[in-house]
């Protein structure tokens, strides 16, 4: 009799351990369904983070804009980044010919190209590069090809803005600013049209996820920023009408200021070919100016932020000189990188290098 009370309990007990296994079993089935049905729905994918770059250069002076350009050109083809677009906020069609170049020879002809109209009115040129379209090879021939014919036929730069925002998600833009501020002003300043009913400022509030600007000094400042002083206009209008829940990161003149790409070496890691629209710049202007890249600071930023500190969240304020001051606020949308030492601008050196020796595929 005990026996087989015995054997009925343990009978027993095998089946309550057998629906607890069942019911763990199940358990960890239902919590794993949640997991992947949570992470699917709110996490996003790689593409989805993935920055959508409008770039807006005043190509045609300063040769970090061209690396600047190629750094983009690495990233979208590497799957880091999708350029949308490019805007030259420098006025002259000589200067729009100088990004149709870059974008036709490093195969992104078909990208979309603005050009400011009512921009500054002859700035300060520091390397005159701007014939570089209308270089040409000893059988009299041009040596870079266009992607396009007709420059006066191009978007004023604030309605392409307008035509490219339109068409993106909310919230889903990356702005990079390496020149004036005329165009993004502009933009700013316009109104609803055919491509969106909003104004500029409701346009960028809705669809731009963050600005990054090349300018500003956060350093003890012994003068203004150049590219804010050169459109003091722009600039302060920029700073009046910028929406203040989007995020607006610097990249100063302290910030690129170690990192120099001379000459010597440039054409050296370009030793492939002449034909190459960088090189020939180089090859044919004075360059040797102490160009620094501050330009590549700001796009490398934008993609790849591991490069960089940033500073506390704070406002900037842009005063009558072109000053940027900057006072932290833990709930301000404006910071800026903090310069760096040797060590740092040696790597950003070697980025840029690696990218410049980049050959098209033939």
């Amino acid at each position: 009799m005990k026996k087989k009370q015995y054997l009925c309990r343990q009978i027993a007990n095998e089946r309550t351990c057998a629906m607890k296994h069942k019911y763990i079993y199940y358990l960890i089935v239902f919590c794993a369904w949640v997991l992947v049905a949570c992470t699917s729905k709110d996490e996003p994918t790689p593409s989805d983070s993935k920055p959508l770059i409008i770039l807006d250069t005043d190509i045609g002076s300063s040769t970090d804009d061209l690396f600047a350009m190629e750094m983009l050109y690495d990233y979208d083809r590497r799957g880091l980044c999708t350029l949308l677009g490019v805007i030259v906020n420098r006025e002259g069609e000589h200067c729009a010919a100088c990004a149709d170049v870059m974008n036709t020879w490093h195969g992104f002809g078909a990208l979309p190209l603005g050009l400011v109209r009512n921009g500054i009115k002859k700035p300060k040129v520091w390397i005159d590069y701007r014939q570089m379209p209308y270089y040409k090879l000893p059988d009299s021939t041009y040596m870079f090809r266009r992607s396009i014919a007709d420059y006066s036929s191009l978007p004023d730069g604030w309605e392409l803005y307008r035509k490219l925002l339109s068409q993106q998600k909310d919230h889903s833009v990356t702005i990079c600013s390496t020149g004036f501020l005329s165009c993004l002003a502009q933009l700013l300043q316009s109104e609803g049209d055919a491509y969106s009913p909003l104004n500029g400022v409701e346009l960028v509030r809705q669809k731009v996820r963050a600005v990054y600007v090349q300018g500003g000094v956060f350093s003890v400042a012994e003068e203004a920023d150049y590219n804010m002083t050169q459109e003091s206009n722009g600039a302060h209008t920029f700073f009046r009408l910028f929406p203040k829940d989007v995020d607006l990161i610097f990249s100063p003149q302290e910030s690129g200021q170690l990192v120099e790409y001379v000459p010597e070496q440039v054409i050296a890691d370009i030793s492939w070919t002449d034909v190459h629209p960088v090189k020939q710049v180089y090859m044919t202007c004075n360059c040797n100016t102490g160009q620094r890249m501050w330009d590549v600071c700001t796009v490398m930023n934008a993609v790849e932020d591991d490069y960089f500190i940033l500073s506390e969240r704070g406002t900037v304020v842009l005063t009558p000189e072109c000053f940027t001051v900057f006072t932290p606020d833990e709930k301000g949308n404006c910071r800026y990188q903090i310069q760096r030492d040797a060590m740092w601008a040696q790597q950003i050196l070697d980025k840029i290098r690696t990218v410049a020796t980049w050959r098209p595929a033939l």
